[in-house]
């Protein structure tokens, strides 16, 4: 990604967000050419020249102290996860070596957590690496969110979906999320911090231009660089066999085989609610279900040694 590009359309996109009222500035009447602030008004909120804040807004200055950046997210009234953006896309971390990122291997999850989502039986879960590829999940976890899919997708990296994808260009998701709009927002934010971690990330890169080509909506709220950690929660589902739902989900990081970051996504529901007795008919359902296919494991070795897809 452009990451001097999006630095000054992060800037941009948080300084017309702010009006000059907002902080104490006077206006004194009159019609403004711009929405927000002004580049000479935040360079003198955050302590800095006008000609430094410019050349940091055109990415033209790539060696911003913690300094200048805590003033800046100050003077913006950043969150903390834009303050955390704002250090990624100023000093953007790079691999070692570029050279291997065409090479990178597939995510894999560790056994460990595969057998822990698997011995969640009563709790939906889905393992999600930093793309929002699914990587594993567990029967009532795909029952829940993609029932529709084949369950074994996520163990062919080929076939694997994607939560991103599937949410903006699966017909499916617009059925299963009746606030699709809360959705679709929290979704953008929380890929867009993503992509601040992974600036090199050249897959990343390609799902954000395939969603921006294929899905208007996404094309819109990517272009109003929302930033959010979304790591718990409440969700709202229709389900089409078990009707409405609502959820808590929490995001749990585990560790991964190959070094980047994954994360567990576990639902629950309030003891004694509808959306309890919802989730237990759904997994009374699996249950009563036949068995799928057994597929055979493979395995790949490498030099660490076999490891079981």
């Amino acid at each position: 990604m452009d990451t001097p590009a999006e630095l000054g359309e992060f800037l941009r996109t948080r300084r017309a967000a702010l009006r000059p009222e907002d902080i104490g500035l006077a206006t004194y009447g009159g019609q403004r050419r711009v929405p927000g602030l002004r580049r000479e008004e935040l360079a003198r909120l955050a302590g800095v020249s006008v000609a430094y804040y410019t050349r940091l807004e055109q990415g033209q200055s790539g060696n911003a102290s913690d300094g200048v950046l805590d003033a800046l997210a100050r003077a913006l009234r950043l969150s903390p996860d834009e303050h955390a953006h704002l250090r990624n896309l100023a000093r953007p971390v790079r691999p070692a070596h570029p050279e291997r990122r065409a090479a990178a291997r597939p995510a894999r999850v560790r056994p460990g957590v595969r057998q822990l989502v698997a011995a969640m039986g009563d709790v939906p879960a889905v393992v999600l690496d930093h793309r929002y590829d699914v990587l594993d999940w567990n029967p009532l976890g795909h029952a829940l969110i993609a029932g529709h899919l084949d369950a074994d997708a996520p163990h062919r990296p080929a076939a694997r979906p994607n939560s991103q994808r599937l949410l903006f260009l699966d017909p499916h998701a617009r059925e299963l999320y009746p606030r699709w709009g809360v959705e679709s927002r929290r979704a953008v934010s929380a890929l867009r911090l993503a992509a601040g971690e992974h600036p090199d990330d050249q897959q990343l890169a390609a799902l954000v231009g395939e969603l921006t080509m294929k899905s208007p909506e996404f094309a819109a709220l990517w272009a109003r660089h929302p930033v959010r950690a979304c790591t718990s929660g409440t969700k709202e589902l229709h389900h089409p066999l078990v009707g409405a739902v609502t959820l808590s989900f929490e995001m749990l990081r585990a560790p991964a085989a190959d070094g980047t970051a994954q994360s567990v996504l576990a639902f629950s529901a309030e003891p004694g609610s509808p959306s309890e007795a919802a989730l237990r008919l759904l997994s009374t359902t699996l249950a009563a279900a036949p068995p799928p296919p057994v597929v055979p494991e493979r395995v790949e070795h490498d030099r660490q040694g076999p490891t079981v897809r």
